[in-house]
This record gives C-alpha cells, sequence and structure tokens, in this order.
C-alpha cells in the first residue's frame, strides 16, 4: 500500500452513471493515480477509461494493480464484489445501499474485520458541505424535530430500489448521524410502490424526524430543516446553504402618535466552503485507506440506514397494509 507521501492506486469497478463520476474525479485528485477501470460492458469500460486516462481491465487483473476501488455496481452484486476487492487486500468504499440485507452485512463486517482493511459506505450526503456546517451550527442547541425532503421528477434511467431505498435511505443516515440515541418507533406510508413515501421516526432522545422522498414530484427538493427551542435552521443540498431563523425581541413603536407593533425575524447565513460532495467523499476514503483509518461512514452506519429503510418499506408494503372501513 502507498505511504502518505504518493498517490494512492486506485480502480472503479461499475462505471455506469454514477461509476464514471468516480473515474473523473479520481483522474483530479492528486492524491490518486486511476490505475483503470472494470465494467461488465465492456464496451462502456473502454469509452470511461480512454476519456480519463486509463485503462480498461478485468476486474482480478484491476485488484492486482491498486490499493482501494470504489464498488458502484448495482445492489445485488455489492457483498461478492466487495468480497473479491478483500480477499486481494483492497480496500472498498460501496456505494449504498451497503448491501441487499443484514445478514449480507454481518458476513461482510466479519471479512472486513479478519482482513483489516477499511471499508467506506457512499452516503456521499455526509461530505456535503452544508451537512459538514451544520454539525457546528447545532451544537449546543436543544433539537426538537428533523425535517427532510427528496423530491423529484421521475428519471429517465430504470430504477428497481424504492424511493425509500434510493432517495430516503441518504437522509436516513444524516438523521441518524445527527442524533446517536436509538430509534424507538417509525411509521410511514407510501404510494405508487413506494415511489413516493413518508416516515416518522420517534428518537429516545425524544427528538422527531419526518422523512418524505418521491419520484413522483415535478420540482427538485433537497432539504433538511431542524427545529430547535433557540432557533429554526434550513439547510439546501443543493445550493450548500444553511439558514438560521431566530426570531427578535417584539417592541412597540410610537409614530405620530400611533403605537404600532413589530415583530421581525432574525436570519443568519453561516459561511458554507462550497465543494463537489463526491470528491470530498473519495478524498476522506483515500485518506481512510492510506492511514489506515477508520472512514467517516463505516458498514456499521452503513447497516443501521439500510434497516431503517427496509422496515419502513416494509411497512408501505400492501400485504402490511390495514383497511379501516368508515361507519356509516
Amino acid at each position: 500500500m502507498s505511504n502518505n507521501d504518493t498517490p494512492l492506486n486506485v480502480g472503479v469497478i461499475g462505471v455506469g452513471s454514477m461509476g464514471r463520476h468516480h473515474a473523473r474525479v479520481y483522474s483530479e485528485l492528486p492524491s490518486a493515480t486511476l490505475v483503470g477501470v472494470s465494467d461488465v460492458d465492456t464496451e462502456q469500460a473502454r469509452e470511461v477509461a480512454q476519456k480519463h486516462g486509463t485503462e480498461a481491465l478485468p476486474m482480478d487483473d484491476l485488484l492486482d494493480r491498486v490499493d482501494a476501488v470504489s464498488v458502484v455496481v448495482p445492489t445485488q452484486y455489492h457483498l461478492d464484489t466487495a468480497k473479491q476487492c478483500l480477499s486481494a487486500g483492497v480496500a472498498p468504499l460501496i456505494e449504498k445501499p451497503v448491501v441487499e440485507n443484514q445478514r449480507q452485512g454481518e458476513e461482510l463486517l466479519s471479512l472486513r474485520d479478519t482482513v483489516g482493511l477499511p471499508v467506506q459506505v457512499g452516503h456521499i450526503e455526509r461530505f456535503n458541505p452544508a451537512i459538514q456546517a451544520l454539525t457546528d451550527v447545532l451544537s449546543g442547541l436543544n433539537v426538537l424535530s428533523i425535517k427532510t425532503e427528496r423530491l423529484g421528477p421521475p428519471p429517465r434511467r430504470e430504477i428497481d430500489d424504492s424511493a425509500v431505498l434510493d432517495l430516503m435511505i441518504h437522509d436516513l443516515d444524516i438523521v441518524l448521524s445527527l442524533d446517536d440515541s436509538d430509534v424507538e418507533e417509525v411509521h410511514s406510508a407510501g404510494v405508487r410502490e413506494n415511489r413516493h413515501a413518508t416516515a416518522t421516526l420517534q428518537f429516545e432522545s425524544g427528538t422527531i424526524a419526518n422523512l418524505t422522498a418521491s419520484r413522483l414530484t415535478q420540482r427538485k427538493v433537497r432539504r433538511l430543516v431542524v427545529t430547535a427551542e433557540e432557533c429554526l435552521v434550513e439547510v439546501d443540498y443543493m445550493d450548500q446553504s444553511i439558514e438560521i431563523h431566530r426570531r427578535s425581541v417584539p417592541e412597540y413603536i410610537e409614530n405620530g402618535g400611533d403605537i404600532k407593533y413589530r415583530h421581525e425575524s432574525i436570519i443568519e447565513r453561516p459561511t458554507v466552503n462550497h465543494g463537489e460532495p463526491l470528491k470530498n467523499e473519495l478524498e476522506s476514503f483515500i485518506g481512510a485507506v492510506a492511514n489506515g483509518s477508520e472512514p467517516v461512514v463505516t458498514v456499521e452506519d452503513g447497516l443501521n440506514a439500510l434497516e431503517l429503510a427496509q422496515t419502513i418499506d416494509e411497512n408501505d408494503a400492501p400485504e402490511h397494509k390495514k383497511t379501516i372501513n368508515p361507519i356509516q
């Protein structure tokens, strides 16, 4: 494995719509050398490799040449691909959802611990500059509730996962990172095979989280709102911005003999150092591999978000619904 003074040899397994962005960012990072890419679609692999000045390689050959890889294949292949990587002594970053179920997660955890290599999960919103700044903003606040919205129109490409497993899982990971107490209750509802779904979580701390994810909304929204006793904090993922709303002290003003009431809101806009979340994520991953340290988003984090997402998905399934007949 490379030392901290030389770029880490990296690769990408799976260069579809997301994997090609991993290849692009790796090719731009000074801390990484993109040795190659691999995909079952060899023509697509050659196209991406040529674009970024690297090679299209069979997976076994790629694993022989790298220290770390991004695993950006369909979820059903995550575990087998990660096992091949770890068995070859290569640290993987596995896109979300980390695996298909908790049993696979336990197998992955066991192999990771045996091999002793970092394994990171691709929950990219942890590396959104606005979310990274939010941690400081929330320090010392008495949080009451968290609301998230991840909405958009139907995608052009076919996606097998529900909006819960494809979209809401990002926000579940963020909410779990903001409140480290246990989730005591989960309530949810969904329509159109969960292409539009909502969930409410009750944490042991007393915090309530309300989440909505949709592929049926004709406007793209990526928003998180934290209600605290002291203020309301609004995060826009796309603008990478934070607004803190506080209430000013009300006052009565005399104007021409008339008494008028004034109560203005104060809005603070903390500085957010804008940047590409994927670049931040891959830089963090490379640093963890180079130093042999624990990644920011661990397998355990990925499994916690997956467990909640699957609980919500199952609650929304038709076989779990109960019909209530109205009183005539």
